[in-house]
Parts: C-alpha cells; sequence; structure tokens
C-alpha cells in the first residue's frame, strides 16, 4: 500500500469517529423519546461502533508503520486485532440488549411519541447506510481489514435499525407490546452472527491464510505467462497480513544459467505479481535444474 492510499485509510478510520458518535446519539435519542427497548437494542449497538471507531483509527496508523528491527516483515497484522476486538465488542453489546429484552418480555408497553422516534431512528440508519458502503468499498481497494470489519459491522446495524423499524410499525398497527421486546432479542441473534463472521475473517489473516482461489489462480497466470526462460515453478505459497500479500515460491532454472539471466527472470516476475497485487512482498528461490520439485506447481507457457 502507498502512502496516498494510507493517507486515504487514515482520513477514513478518522471521520468514523464523529459521525458514530453522532448516529449515537441520533439513536439514543429515539429511545428516549420513545422508551422502546428495540430502540435502545439499536443503540447500544452503536456505542459498539464509537468504540470500533476508535480503536481502528489508532490501530491502522499503528498498522502503517515501517517495518522495524523487531518488525521485518511490518505491522500490517495489528489490523486484524483491531478487528476481532470489534468483534468482541459486538458479541458483548448482543449479550447486554438480550439482558435488557428479557427483562420487558414480562412487562411490555406500548412506545410514547413513537412517529418522531422512529424518524429519528431512520435518519441514523440513512448515515450509517451511507458511510457502511463507503467503508466497505474502501476496505476492499485499499486491502483494509479494519476498515472492511468496520463497515460490515456498520451494514449489520443498518440492517438491524430496518428490522426495528418494521417490528415497531407492527406493533404499533397490531398493538400488541410484546413485538417490542421480542424484536430486540431477534436483533441480538443477528448481532451475535454478525460478530461471529468479524472474529472468524479476522482470526483467518492471524493465522497466515491464503489469498482467495480465484487470486491465487490469477497469480499462477502471471507467473506462468512471465517465466519464460525458466524451466517452471513449484512450491507457491501465499499469505496475506492485513493490506499486503506474501507470495514465494521456487523457480528452476537451467543448470548452465547464469545468475544475472536468472535474476532478470525474478525481476520480471515480481513486475507481474506487482501489478496485480499492489506493494506484495516476493520472496523467490531460484534452483538448478534436477532438484525434486514440490508443493504447488506452475506450467510456463512458452513463447512461441
Amino acid at each position: 500500500m502507498n502512502e496516498e492510499s494510507n493517507l486515504a485509510v487514515r482520513k477514513l478510520a478518522l471521520w468514523g469517529i464523529p459521525l458514530s458518535l453522532g448516529v449515537l446519539g441520533l439513536k439514543m435519542a429515539a429511545w428516549w423519546v420513545t422508551g422502546s427497548v428495540a430502540l435502545l437494542s439499536d443503540g447500544l449497538e452503536s456505542v459498539v461502533n464509537v468504540a470500533a471507531a476508535f480503536i481502528a483509527f489508532f490501530v491502522i496508523r499503528y498498522a502503517q508503520r515501517p517495518a522495524d528491527h523487531d518488525h521485518p516483515f511490518g505491522h500490517h497484522k495489528a489490523e486484524y486485532l483491531s478487528a476481532v476486538t470489534e468483534g468482541i465488542l459486538i458479541v458483548v453489546a448482543a449479550l447486554l440488549i438480550v439482558q435488557e429484552a428479557i427483562s420487558h418480555l414480562y412487562a411490555p408497553r406500548m412506545l410514547d411519541a413513537p412517529v418522531l422516534g422512529l424518524g429519528i431512528n431512520f435518519v441514523a440508519g440513512v448515515i450509517n447506510a451511507v458511510w457502511a458502503l463507503l467503508l466497505i468499498r474502501a476496505g476492499k481497494a485499499h486491502r483494509s481489514p479494519a476498515l472492511s470489519a468496520d463497515g460490515q459491522h456498520i451494514m449489520s446495524d443498518v440492517v438491524t435499525s430496518v428490522g426495528v423499524l418494521i417490528g415497531l410499525l407492527l406493533a404499533i398497527a397490531t398493538g400488541y407490546a410484546i413485538f417490542d421486546p421480542v424484536l430486540a432479542i431477534l436483533v441480538a441473534i443477528n448481532i451475535l452472527f454478525q460478530g461471529w463472521k468479524v472474529i472468524s475473517h479476522s482470526i483467518g489473516g492471524l493465522m497466515d491464510q491464503a489469498v482467495t482461489p480465484d487470486e491465487e489462480e490469477v497469480i499462477k497466470q502471471a507467473i506462468a505467462t512471465h517465466a519464460n526462460g525458466s524451466l517452471g515453478v513449484h512450491d507457491l505459497k501465499t499469505r496475506r497480513a492485513g493490506a499486503v500479500t506474501f507470495v514465494d515460491f521456487h523457480l528452476v532454472v537451467p543448470a548452465g544459467m547464469s545468475v544475472r539471466q536468472a535474476h532478470d527472470i525474478c525481476d520480471r516476475l515480481e513486475d507481474a505479481i506487482g501489478e496485480i497485487h499492489a506493494g506484495a512482498r516476493i520472496t523467490i528461490h531460484v534452483e538448478p535444474e534436477g532438484e525434486k520439485a514440490h508443493g504447488i506447481r506452475v506450467k510456463v507457457i512458452k513463447e512461441a
């Protein structure tokens, strides 16, 4: 990731703090004027958004620090720590919602000022939807797990808000106040599911998970197309650490090939893979023909 991309990610993370605080204020105002436990549950999830925004901003700044003596491969994985922390906070918020909703199951009550409260919550939901889409797209474009996790969580918050609005409108229309706490429990279940997705994805990154099969196929195609002069490639391995993709493999060359010729092939391969994954860290082990191949093999496309 270049400095321009790093700056864009930091700016988005910084803007997430005031936006999350503003949405939290709107949602708590909606709960205050209605007394709805479902709206309170929606507001509690926004508390998680505020905490996640602060964590994401500071962790992203740390993750973008250059490699040093103690961290020669960089600090990229710190973004996964942010995502895991956010997932844990989501789970805690869901448990708090369940606790609050259960206490209202036995004494449900109709909403106060429902039109005003639902109107305020709708505005908060629209703001969240726009912001979530922006974060998800930016997270994908800049390969930022922290931004992606934040965007996905906020989008789940949008789904929650839509469900809350529908449920409360149903409670108002039917006169059954029990819909309010029941809906809050359903919201909590959805939040738990979203929290688990965020945590599981981030753990995959911390455990050096490989790139997706589609991405690996593109890398293999680039290698096959630009490895002319070599005899083949094997033991291809990939892993992702935050915004950086690590690629390493063995390049087999004729026994009599000079170091300069082998180096030129490596340069071509590094440039080709770098065009696919900007900022990729590539390690190529050159070995003479006759060595026993192992791991994933890539067939070189010969020039006509």
